[in-house]
Parts: structure tokens; sequence; C-alpha cells
């Protein structure tokens, strides 16, 4: 089970960090992704970074504003978004997978249940 935290309203130019934390102790096996949803289209690529921490990969509209990162030993996983736009609103999902890089949302074996992120102008 994946639950997403963090979300919320901010300002533009602001910051939020997101988190997301799993219950099984088998976290330290999986990549982990971040993907986002605007109103009525599919879940997006955002950032994925593989078990060990070693190798990320962030989609080019986060680039140099969103890092993904994560803590192994408290099975979480991070995303912190700085210069935040109003074009990042969206819901915020987690995604686990077994493989690295993981671009596509149908590679990913379990998911979050998602995080508003909303952000005013």
């Amino acid at each position: 089970q994946l639950v997403e935290s963090g979300g919320g309203l901010v300002q533009a130019g602001g910051s939020l960090r997101l988190s997301c934390t799993a219950s099984e102790r088998t976290f330290s096996f999986y990549s982990m992704g971040w993907f986002r949803q605007f109103p009525g289209q599919g879940r997006l690529f955002v950032a994925t970074i593989d078990q060990n921490a070693t190798r990320t990969r962030l989609s080019d509209s986060v680039k140099g504003r969103f890092t993904i990162s994560r803590d192994n030993a408290k099975n979480t996983v991070y995303l912190q978004m700085n210069n935040l736009k109003p074009e990042d609103t969206a819901v915020y999902y987690c995604a686990a997978g077994q493989s690295f890089p993981l671009l596509a949302g149908a590679r990913y074996d379990y998911w979050g249940q998602g995080t508003q992120v909303t952000v005013s102008s």
C-alpha cells in the first residue's frame, strides 16, 4: 500500500514536498515514480528513481524545479517541488515498479490514492 501526503494549495513560485510511504518492507526492491493527472487526462510521467537512489529521471516540464529522492529506511519517496507554476496543478500519484527507468504508467505495479496540488496565480 502506498500513501501520498503533502499536497495542498500554494502560490505560484512556492514549494511543496510530497511524500509517499509504503507499508511493505520490500519497498527497497522497487523503483518509484511520480505521475500527475490533469482533469480529463491520463496520468503523465513526472519523475522516477531507482531502487538504490543512484539514478533519477525527470520529465522535461519539471527539470530544474522538481527533485525526486527516497529514504529506504523510512519506506518513503519524496517529490520536492520548487518554483511551482499554475500549470503544475494536478493530482499527483506515486507508484512502485520493478525496473528502472519506467516512464509509462502501465509498467508500474502499485499506485497510491493521489494527492491534490493546487498552484494559484
